[in-house]
C-alpha cells in the first residue's frame, strides 16, 4: 500500500498500535497514518522534511483512509464513505460526522509527478504546453490507481506499472480535449477550467490530442523497465490499442454521436450498455489487466480482474448518468444537464433515477465480490476504488 502511494515512511519507530493494518495518506507537508481505532498525523517542513509535530485522534478500528482536508479525514467503512472532522485541543478528539459525505479519492504524489515527467516543456512550446494544460488538470486519475494496484495485487511494483499507467492518463485526457470540442459535445469547461480548444484554438486542440495518444504508446515502449519481458510489454500495448479503436473508446464513441436525438424505441439498454462498455469501460478495463499483465499474473487472474474492471466501468458510467442530472455545473467541474439537452440516451432516461441507482449497487458489489479470493490487504485499493466509483459526487 505505501508503494502504491509512492510515499517515503519517515526513518522512526512507529509506536506498537500503528504496526498493522496501516493507511497512509500524504499531501506535501501532511502524512496521515491509521491503524487499529487511532489515526497519527505528522506534519513535515516541506520539501526538506524536517519533523515538525504530531497528534494522535481516535477513528473508526475498521475504517480504511483515503483522504483528508483541512480538520477532515474521509474514510471507506464498511463499503460507505464515513467523514470524520477532528480539532486539535488537549485532548486531541475525533468525532463522527454522518455518513452521507462525498468520498475524496487518494492522488498519489507519485502519479502526478511521473505524469509531468512524461510529457516535458520543449519546442514546439505550444503544443506542449496545450498537451500539459489538458494532462495535468487535475482529475481523479482512476485509469493509473487501477493499473498500479492491479500490478500490486499481482506482485509487481509501481515502477514498472507507471509509464502504462501515465500513458492510460495520457489517452483518457485526449478523448477529453476530443469530446469537448465544437464538432463534438461543444463543451467549455472540464475539470473546472475552460477547455483545452477554448484557451488554445481547436486546431491546436485536436493535434495535442493526437500528439498525447501516439505518446502514449511510445512512452510504454521506451519507459517501462527492462526487468519487464519484451513479450509483456508488446501484449500491454496491443491490448492498449484495442481499447482506443474501433473496438473500444472509438467505437463507443460513433455510437453514442449515432444515438443523440433518436427516437426512444431506437435506443435500447443494450446500446447503452455497448456505449458505455466501449466509450468508458473498454480503458478502465485495460488499466486493470494491463497492470496484472505486466506483474506476470496467469491468463485466469487476468481475466477475473477483467471481469472486476468491466463492472465498475459500467458503474462508473451510470452513476456519471446519475450525476448530469442531479449535479450543478459547479459541483461537476463540467457543464451538467448536457446529456438531456441533446436528447443523449441514459440510464435514468430509460429506467429512472432509483433503478439506475440500484444498478450501479449491484454492479459495484459484483465486483467486490470477484475480489473476495485476493489478500484483503493487497486487494484493498481495488475494493475503495469500487467504492468511490459508486459514491463519487464529480
Amino acid at each position: 500500500m505505501l508503494s502504491m502511494l509512492g510515499i517515503a515512511t519517515p526513518n522512526r519507530t512507529l509506536p506498537q498500535q500503528f504496526t498493522a493494518r496501516t493507511h497512509w495518506w500524504a499531501n506535501h507537508s501532511m502524512h496521515i497514518l491509521v491503524s487499529a481505532g487511532l489515526a497519527r498525523e505528522i506534519l513535515f517542513d516541506y520539501p526538506s522534511l524536517r519533523h515538525l509535530t504530531e497528534a494522535t485522534y481516535l477513528t473508526h478500528p475498521n475504517a480504511s483512509l483515503v483522504g483528508t482536508g483541512e480538520g477532515q479525514l474521509f474514510y471507506t467503512n464498511a463499503g460507505q464513505p464515513t467523514l470524520y472532522t477532528y480539532t486539535r485541543d488537549k485532548q486531541r478528539k475525533m468525532t463522527t460526522c454522518k455518513s452521507q459525505a462525498p468520498l475524496y479519492p487518494m492522488i498519489p504524489h507519485a502519479i502526478e509527478e511521473a505524469l509531468s515527467e512524461s510529457v516535458p516543456e520543449m519546442y514546439p512550446e505550444r503544443l506542449h504546453e496545450s498537451m500539459r494544460y489538458s494532462l495535468l488538470a487535475g482529475g481523479k486519475r482512476i485509469r493509473p490507481c487501477l493499473t498500479i494496484a492491479a500490478c500490486e495485487l499481482m506482485g509487481g511494483t509501481m515502477e514498472i506499472a507507471m509509464p502504462t499507467a501515465c500513458a492510460l492518463e495520457m489517452i483518457h485526457t485526449m478523448s477529453l480535449i476530443h469530446d469537448d470540442l465544437p464538432s463534438m459535445d461543444n463543451d467549455d469547461f472540464r475539470r473546472g477550467k475552460p477547455t483545452n480548444h477554448v484557451v488554445y484554438g481547436e486546431e491546436m486542440a485536436i493535434l495535442a490530442g493526437d500528439a498525447l495518444l501516439s505518446h502514449a504508446f511510445e512512452h510504454i515502449g521506451r519507459a517501462t523497465p527492462a526487468e519487464v519481458p519484451a513479450d509483456r510489454t508488446l501484449r500491454v500495448i496491443v491490448d492498449v490499442g484495442k481499447s482506443v479503436g474501433s473496438e473500444g473508446l472509438v467505437g463507443g464513441q460513433v455510437v453514442d454521436i449515432m444515438s443523440e436525438g433518436a427516437d426512444a424505441d431506437e435506443v435500447t439498454l443494450e446500446t447503452l450498455k455497448y456505449i458505455h462498455a466501449h466509450k468508458t469501460g473498454a480503458l478502465l478495463e485495460v488499466a486493470v489487466t494491463s497492470g496484472a499483465i505486466l506483474a506476470g499474473a496467469g491468463e485466469e487472474d487476468v481475466e477475473r480482474l477483467g471481469k472486476y474492471a468491466q463492472l465498475i466501468g459500467l458503474a462508473f458510467q451510470v452513476v456519471d448518468d446519475i450525476l448530469d442530472c442531479t449535479q450543478t455545473s459547479e459541483q461537476l467541474g463540467k457543464t451538467a444537464g448536457k446529456d438531456e439537452a441533446v436528447g443523449k440516451a441514459t440510464y435514468p432516461s430509460l429506467v429512472g433515477l432509483e433503478e439506475s441507482r440500484k444498478i450501479a449497487d449491484d454492479l459495484i458489489t459484483e465486483a467486490k465480490e470477484i475480489l473476495a479470493d485476493y489478500d484483503p490487504k493487497l486487494a484493498a485499493p481495488l475494493l475503495g476504488l469500487a467504492d468511490y466509483i459508486k459514491n463519487r459526487q464529480n
